[in-house]
């Protein structure tokens, strides 16, 4: 789902919210109509055991090359960390860990309830700087780092739920986009190095929550939402240095990096507030 596809179909929800005539509130419905909110969590992310980073070294296209020296010797058998690296060596503590963040978003809803039946949608759209990380080191020695973080976030989703008089238990998901972005950075001070790629990301978030009525109009909750987002078109290009290069051994274009985990994954814990007109 594109961001031009999330905001129309936003524009569009709110639209229609406005132009359909909204149930009146009741005892009996009090999850009816439109509402706007907003939220503030924490993200959470998973520890990507085993990510590396990949090599094409022919500059064919094709990752999972393994870089060798004019000796034929590994130049990255020291290894690799699911962080970032703190020196250009790997050491017990050679690696930081990825970085969780505060999440915050305001969103735009609309709910219809059939008795205790609640269906909806819900677009939204926030921050979050939850960074994720991954470290290279050669034999040389010299660390490589690739990095990603979330700079804006937005969704699009529908909810299903159960209502008990003012409480609403609901499940919900559907498409979700970040901004991300990519970045390098490295302690080789030899070869050149040049980044290129999308700085949009696409997929999906799905979870549930509870939502609580404290007035006529106004609802609080708690939320958990996991999100999985498409990141796959960084890349970073080696090029120059020495003939001898692991990274010109191959091909005088150089050696093109990418990661190995192509899934920018993350969970959500939010509480949400919202005023239902």
């Amino acid at each position: 789902m594109r961001l031009n596809t999330i905001l129309a179909l936003s524009t569009g929800l709110a639209a229609l919210a406005f132009a359909t005539p909204a149930a009146a509130q009741s005892d009996d419905a009090p999850f009816n109509g439109l509402y706007v909110g907003a939220t503030l969590g924490f993200d959470i992310q998973p520890n990507d055991v085993g990510e590396s980073i990949s090599f094409d070294r022919n500059l064919d296209g094709r990752f999972g090359d393994t870089l060798t020296t004019t000796t034929g010797v590994n130049a990255f058998s020291t290894g690799f960390c699911n962080g970032q690296a703190r020196a250009a060596t790997q050491t017990p503590l050679g690696c930081r860990n990825d970085r969780d963040s505060v999440s915050y978003s305001g969103r735009i809803g609309y709910d219809r309830q059939y008795g205790h039946v609640v269906i909806g949608v819900v677009g939204e759209f926030g921050d979050s700087q939850i960074r994720d990380s991954v470290a290279a080191f050669s034999i040389t020695p010299a660390q490589y780092t690739m990095n990603r973080e979330i700079n804006f976030t937005a969704g699009l989703r529908v909810r299903g739920g159960y209502a008990m008089n003012n409480t609403l238990f609901y499940a919900t998901g559907g498409g979700a986009y970040a901004r991300v972005n990519n970045y390098f950075r490295t302690s080789n001070t030899v070869n050149g190095f040049a980044s290129n790629g999308d700085s949009n990301a696409y997929g999906f978030s799905a979870g549930g929550g509870v939502e609580q009525k404290v007035s006529k109009n106004v609802s609080i909750g708690l939320e958990y939402l996991f999100t999985r987002l498409q990141d796959d078109d960084y890349r970073v290009r080696v090029s120059g240095g020495p003939a001898t290069s692991p990274f010109t051994l191959g091909g005088a274009g150089g050696t093109d990096f990418r990661r190995s985990y192509e899934k920018f994954r993350y969970s959500s814990l939010r509480a949400t507030v919202a005023y239902r007109f």
